[in-house]
């Protein structure tokens, strides 16, 4: 009896005991938590499309520690890390007291450390709060953290952590940063000899930096490969191979591509860890090669951006902002792909696009490229030269400037910015001043995002679309009405993809445009397929002239380049609208077989006289019309102005008669949008557009 109360009393005390130690750690656990917000701090990333890694930023103590998980990481890596570290990582509370004991032994047996005996989770511990000193004290704290971490997150958050705090030499830590660094590749597939490396590294990582001391990096990675449980996940055989292969001897520097956009993403983004973007990483890498290579090409202090688009989507596919962005002498840090520039002759192919809406010309109405007074303005071409008669595919094929102001003298500036509006473009014109004829070669500013937007309009059927890069806007399709009809896009692109390409470079099957600015500041060519758009800059970032650069010699090459390095298969044109072609000239109406002006760059006719003006249906009218028997019942057309006789045109094709009359009809074929044009005897034209339903 005397035994059992005994007994009795003893487990008695043990539970109080327990209770109170139980209680007591629970009261330490809720008073002292775990640091474990100091493994939250990773760097911040920018990415693309595809979640690649463009650029990453330190974090704000300096390190690059890039968040990772296991699902990222190479699974033998993870097997082989466990069994080095802490085979029994599965089966502890996170301190292995058997590892505890055999380490204590050994120590007293040999008078020295033969073995440790930190668990992962104790690692961890140490890592998120490190202490200089390696006492008793500290090794106890370090065993109360790891108990305290073990209650808090799983086994897999645990390895978790370590693959992003792990230091790895240097200002490295985690598994994904030092992958990069010695290997340039992700650690979602590494080999037996890099994992090993990566396993041994940790322990000593100053000691073992394969780049400052190969031969310790060497013996540490055959250390892990002999590690008999370690040769278990591998086999011998690999192991063995794996030991005779060579130790990286050079820290590569992590990615740092689309920088202008990655300083952008953080700046808006400041507490995101991940950014992503719609750029495309293989795109991205090789045209930002392509702009560097370049820029050294053209000469001293010349960078080069270079952006491409997806017209169907609106995303930037790449956006290279200069040849190097830490080129000072070449300002690359300046962002040229939206610094505001004078876009010289790219802007023509939208005035042709009006004047072949309107039906004041076709592709092979004559015009005249002769010298010309605009009531004191009097443009001259590039080569001061001038080609007398041509065909309107010729001039802007040459890129002649007398013809295209001509033709924006008929369509008007004001209707030109207009179209720029609804393409949500705004052109940077001079103080003070309304849109004037010099916009015709460049008297405004644009930059090579707003031009690639513009001529995303072409390659997407004419319909408008904002770009967006995923960090400043998001792509958007306006809903807005085609920036021209669809068979004034066609003959735009027709007519540019008959460009000759560049001395030395093949036809791509693109459509392109050149355009050089005053002083030889500015170097533009824009070109585009059936989908997707690329336009190239070249100049100085700080304004300065480059003797010979041009857009034809120095812009087109790098775009033709950028189009075969992309790697992106060109996209086929749409074919011609029903009923539009590339008529010949004795085929053409009378009126569209020479576009009427005179030398002096006036329409023949005075232009006193109040041009013609259609006064019904207005602009943007919708018509409802009775239908008979399956066909619409005509519309009445009345105008006001001009001077007899009158053609008018639907849609670019001609009604069958010219009339004195200020009135007319016309049948549409069908319901939907439709583009009305009268042409008076002078030339003079006006035009709206309808929806018939």
């Amino acid at each position: 009896m005397v035994m059992w109360r005994g007994f009795l009393c003893g487990f008695v005390v043990a539970a109080v005991l327990t209770s109170a130690a139980v209680y007591g750690l629970n009261r330490l656990d809720r008073a002292y938590p775990p640091p474990l917000k100091n493994a939250a701090i990773v760097s911040q990333e920018v990415l693309d499309a595809d979640g690649k890694l463009l650029r990453a930023f330190a974090t704000p103590d300096g390190r690059w520690r890039l968040h990772t998980t296991q699902a990222e990481v190479d699974p033998q890596f993870v097997k082989m890390l466990i069994a080095y570290e802490d085979q029994r990582f599965f089966d502890h509370s996170g301190v292995d007291f058997q590892a505890l004991g055999r380490a204590g032994w050994q120590l007293l047996t040999n008078g020295r450390i033969v073995s440790g005996a930190s668990t992962l989770s104790m690692q961890v511990a140490r890592l998120i709060e490190p202490r200089t000193d390696r006492s008793l004290s500290a090794k106890l704290l370090q065993i109360l953290r790891a108990w305290q971490i073990e209650r808090r997150l799983s086994k897999s958050d645990i390895i978790d952590i370590y693959l992003n705090i792990a230091p790895y030499g240097g200002n490295l830590e985690g598994v994904r940063a030092a992958s990069l660094a010695w290997f340039g590749k992700e650690p979602r597939r590494l080999d037996t000899a890099q994992a090993a490396l990566l396993v041994s590294l940790p322990q000593l990582p100053e000691k073992r930096r394969p780049d400052r001391f190969p031969e310790a990096a060497k013996q540490a990675r055959e250390r892990v490969l002999q590690r008999l449980a370690v040769s278990h996940v591998v086999g011998e055989g690999e192991a063995a191979r794996a030991a005779i292969a060579s130790i990286p001897t050079k820290r590569r520097d992590l990615p740092s591509y689309a920088p202008h956009l990655a300083q952008a993403a953080r700046t808006k983004f400041p507490q995101s860890v991940e950014i992503r973007s719609t750029l495309r990483f293989p795109i991205q890498s090789e045209l930002e090669t392509l702009a560097k290579h370049a820029g050294q090409k053209l000469g001293d202090k010349v960078s080069v951006a270079i952006v491409m688009a997806d017209s169907r989507t609106g995303e930037i596919l790449a956006d290279v902002g200069s040849s190097d962005f830490l080129d000072t002498s070449r300002r690359g840090w300046v962002e040229m792909s939206r610094a505001v520039r004078s876009p010289g002759s790219t802007l023509k192919p939208f005035i042709y696009g009006l004047a072949f809406e309107n039906g004041l010309i076709a592709q092979e109405t004559i015009i005249e490229d002769r010298p010309a007074d605009f009531s004191g303005y009097r443009p001259r071409n590039f080569d001061m030269q001038y080609q007398g008669d041509v065909s309107i595919r010729q001039a802007l094929q040459l890129s002649l400037n007398v013809p295209a102001v001509r033709l924006l003298d008929a369509v008007s500036p004001a209707a030109l910015m207009v179209r720029f509006r609804r393409a949500s473009v705004q052109m940077t014109l001079p103080k003070a001043e309304a849109p004037g004829l010099a916009i015709a070669l460049g008297g405004a500013g644009l930059s090579l995002v707003d031009l690639v937007q513009l001529y995303a309009s072409l390659a997407n059927g004419g319909q408008p679309i904002k770009l967006g890069d995923g960090v400043r806007n998001t792509p958007q399709v306006l809903d807005v009405d085609p920036l021209f009809s669809k068979s004034a896009v066609w003959n735009i692109t027709d007519v540019l993809s008959g460009v000759l390409p560049p001395l030395g470079m093949k036809q791509r099957g693109i459509a392109y445009k050149t355009g050089t600015s005053y002083g030889y500041r500015d170097a533009w060519s824009v070109g585009f397929d059936g989908r997707y758009v690329i336009g190239v800059w070249a100049g100085r970032a700080d304004n300065g002239s480059v003797p010979g650069l041009a857009g034809y010699v120095s812009a087109a090459p790098i775009l033709f380049e950028a189009f075969t390095k992309s790697g992106v298969a060109i996209t086929p044109f749409p074919p011609a609208p029903s009923g539009t072609s590339r008529l010949a000239y004795n085929d053409l109406p009378a009126n569209q077989r020479r576009f009427s002006v005179t030398s002096s760059g006036l329409l023949s006719a005075s232009r006193r006289e109040a041009s013609p003006q259609i006064v019904y249906p207005p602009e943007g009218a919708r018509i409802e019309l009775s239908s008979q028997s399956g066909e619409l019942s005509p519309l009445v057309l009345k105008l006001q102005g001009g001077r007899a006789p009158f053609r008018w045109l639907a849609n670019g094709k001609p009604l069958p008669e010219p009339a004195r009359r200020r009135s007319s009809e016309w049948k549409p074929e069908g319901q939907g949008f439709s583009t009305l044009t009268v042409i008076d005897a002078d030339g003079r034209a006006s035009s709206v557009r309808v929806f018939v339903e």
